[in-house]
């Protein structure tokens, strides 16, 4: 079976274990649940190899909890993974007497602090805090009753349990995270905007981290200020193993319940707690990382309805990230633009998904264009196919940034034709031709015709800063080309044909007229 069929197959597995034990529960809340275990086996089967070091002759499973070895590898577990599991903790264990277990879901709870407990007063202690919060073995939304909370959590673990995924020294792992990353994008398909909102379909988060990642054989640290469930930095991690990323991933989140998806995200594709930092807490007014910039790489798909203050609070224009354009931004998207602009280093590149009136609207947003312009931070705005994103049909564009630009162009490109994306059911998709296209439009900087054009600083001035592609590249005109001396001559001809029939008509006509007018005599 190659790779492709595995990966369908267990996705196909994984959706059919969602659809299986939701019952009467949303999706959407649901799938907290199914990603819960999915993630609770992962670490389970991950920390056993761990200490065993794949030794398969050694069973950590049957060993006591209190045996002395177990306690004799805390310690080291702990600063090494960032976390411990005791032999009666682990998910094989617990999910293998699931449906007889009358007190399931408060030994699950019981265990999903206790993992979380282990890390506290180590290093890691932030990194797994409050990572099951959302697994609420003791909600409603399981059953009314104990014994159909139990039944429920118990076909959970079955189903997940029933999973084939390999080995974690081979290609299997990825097919796991690539399987976590199918049943949210599934669930936000069907959630909605909501559910758009905090996840970017892999294959535009391919051409975003590519573009950020771009022509830099190293990077200090990849950052996204609105990260969602970590899948834009994942994608860093996915296409560019042989970049050197220095100091890992960073990532803010404002939503709770996403913010954990995408520390769990980081586990479930081998990111150690040590190279990754998830914090929680709105970027815009409380950015976390201050000390912490600058970065070399940043991607961001900004969430499209996110509350910002904005003019209804003065004081934000003296802060750092926005006082050098001079005025707030109205909506939320160029604040977000203007605050990885501050964040970004002196070599760095920003990719950032932006709604496209911010780049022909007037007044303040004018304003942070000509900032953007003049100060020759904006290296390329790419304008993409409608419905590429979950709960929005709206051509987005990307906006690159670059302060260390070689010339004070901008580039241009119009990737919303149809040599760019395949429709797929209700979406569009871009495929990896399409992304390679985009990347080579890129690269070059060329002039292409209804594709790419490169604009000079002062032409975008005069153009009253006007940052919209349909400003720069002229769309094709797929109107079917008439030639009008072909047209005439067939014109011409025609009329030829008539004339002589017209003759004929006119004299039938007469003719009847005749006809009828002595036959009145008569």
């Amino acid at each position: 079976m190659t790779s492709t069929q595995q990966r369908a197959e267990l996705q196909r597995q994984i959706w059919a274990i969602a659809n299986d034990v939701r019952g009467s529960v949303d999706g959407w809340d649901f799938k907290q649940y199914v990603l819960g275990t999915l993630f609770y086996r992962f670490i389970s089967e991950h920390f056993v190899e761990y200490i065993t070091g794949g030794d398969e002759s050694v069973n950590y499973a049957a060993m006591k909890d209190d045996d002395e070895l177990v306690e004799a590898a805390r310690d080291d577990a702990i600063k090494t993974k960032g976390y411990f599991i005791y032999p009666s903790q682990l998910f094989s264990v617990i999910s293998k007497c699931g449906h007889t277990n009358e007190s399931l879901n408060t030994d699950l709870a019981a265990i999903f602090s206790a993992i979380e407990g282990s890390a506290n007063g180590y290093p890691s202690e932030q990194d797994i805090k409050g990572l099951f919060a959302d697994f609420d073995t003791t909600s409603n939304r399981l059953g009314n009753t104990v014994k159909a909370k139990n039944e429920r959590l118990a076909a959970v673990l079955k189903g997940v349990a029933g999973l084939a995924f390999g080995g974690f020294e081979g290609s299997q792992i990825d097919l796991f995270g690539d399987a976590y990353e199918f049943l949210i994008s599934n669930y936000a398909a069907n959630a909605g905007k909501s559910g758009g909102e905090f996840f970017t379909p892999q294959h535009v988060s391919k051409l975003i981290a590519q573009l950020a990642m771009h022509g830099q054989t190293s990077v200090n640290k990849i950052y996204d200020p609105a990260c969602g469930s970590g899948s834009l930095l994942l994608q860093a991690k996915k296409h560019f193993d042989n970049h050197i990323i220095e100091d890992g991933f960073w990532g803010q989140e404002l939503n709770h319940t996403t913010y954990n998806l995408a520390r769990m995200n980081m586990f479930l594709h081998n990111v150690n707690y040590n190279k990754f930092n998830i914090q929680l807490g709105d970027t815009l007014i409380e950015p976390h990382f201050g000390d912490d910039k600058p970065f070399d790489a940043i991607v961001s798909n900004p969430p499209y309805s996110v509350k910002w203050k904005g003019l209804d609070d003065p004081t934000l224009i003296h802060d750092d990230r926005y006082a050098p354009a001079g005025v707030l931004a109205p909506k939320s998207n160029f604040a977000f633009v203007l605050h990885a602009l501050s964040y970004l280093s002196s070599k760095g590149r920003a990719a950032i998904v932006c709604f496209p009136d911010i780049f022909y609207r007037g007044g303040a947003e004018k304003k942070i264009r000509q900032y953007l312009v003049d100060n020759n931070y904006v290296e390329t705005v790419i304008s993409l196919a409608p419905n590429l994103f979950y709960g929005t049909t709206i051509a987005v564009n990307i906006l690159v940034l670059s302060k260390s630009k070689a010339d004070t162009h901008t580039q241009f490109i119009d990737a919303s034709g149809e040599d760019f994306f395949k429709k797929v059911t209700n979406n569009n998709v871009m495929l990896d031709e399409h992304i390679q296209q985009v990347m080579e439009v890129f690269d070059r900087k060329a002039d292409i015709d209804h594709v790419a054009k490169s604009i000079s600083l002062e032409e975008v001035a005069k153009n009253d800063y006007n940052l919209s592609v349909s400003s720069y590249v002229e769309a094709k005109d797929t109107r079917e080309v008439i030639d009008i001396t072909q047209l005439n001559a067939e014109i011409k001809i025609t009329v030829t044909k008539i004339d002589p029939l017209r003759t004929d008509i006119e004299a039938i006509v007469a003719e009847i007229e005749c006809t009828g007018t002595g036959g009145g005599k008569a």
